[in-house]
């Protein structure tokens, strides 16, 4: 009997998600949560042998999640289903603790695959997330400056360069003017940037946006 966490704050998605597991053989048992609280409580009840994560749950930061699921169950695998590209979130996420990462438009049969080996205890990546990989490590020296900047920063980048303002950050992460203006502070200075213009081009050109 497997026991299959699925956390995602579009009903539509967790029984996408379900279905998958359709032609699984033995019986499964389903925890659904769609936001932090109801997936920490679930995690803290009993042990799962695998969690599917959005990183995307309303106001709340799915790496967050994603920290707080291995601090309470470090065995847990945890596959990362997300709305954003590779090359926007999957280093932080398996840095945060992942053992996969696939994104919402891949093929059912791609999801499957990434289901079962993470499931089996494997870990999962795309080939082209796997090319990438290799080939920053023989670029090391050349890291881009946005990788050394806290998964906090990072949302605060993307968020300034989609045109959100201080104060609509500050109400999407529940957060205050104030702390939303010492994260940008930071991450312009990590940057060697000066002006939002510069970080808006900066992340447009690097396929940081959606």
């Amino acid at each position: 009997m497997k026991r299959i966490l699925i956390i995602d704050d579009h009903e539509v998605v967790r029984n996408g998600v379900k279905k998958i597991f359709d032609q699984h053989p033995g019986e499964i048992i389903f925890g659904e949560a769609s936001n932090r609280l109801e997936a920490l409580g679930l995690a803290r009840q009993q042990d799962w042998d695998l969690a599917v994560l959005d990183l995307s749950l309303g106001n709340q930061s799915g790496l967050e999640v994603l920290k707080e699921l291995k601090e309470l169950r470090p065995r847990l695998p945890v596959l990362i289903l997300s709305m954003h590209s590779e090359e926007q979130y999957a280093r932080r996420a398996f840095k945060a603790g992942a053992s996969g990462y696939i994104t919402k438009d891949s093929s059912s049969t791609e999801l499957a695959k990434a289901i079962n080996k993470v499931a089996a205890g494997g870990s999962y990546v795309t080939s082209a997330l796997a090319e990438r990989l290799v080939f920053d490590l023989g670029r090391n020296s050349d890291r881009p400056p946005h990788q050394n900047l806290s998964d906090r920063e990072y949302e605060v980048m993307r968020l300034i360069a989609s045109g959100k303002t201080v104060t609509e950050i500050a109400e999407l992460l529940s957060l205050s003017d104030k702390t939303i203006s010492t994260y940008r502070a930071r991450l312009l200075e990590k940057m060697a940037m000066k002006t939002n213009a510069e970080l808006t081009r900066y992340a447009i050109q690097n396929n940081l946006v959606d």
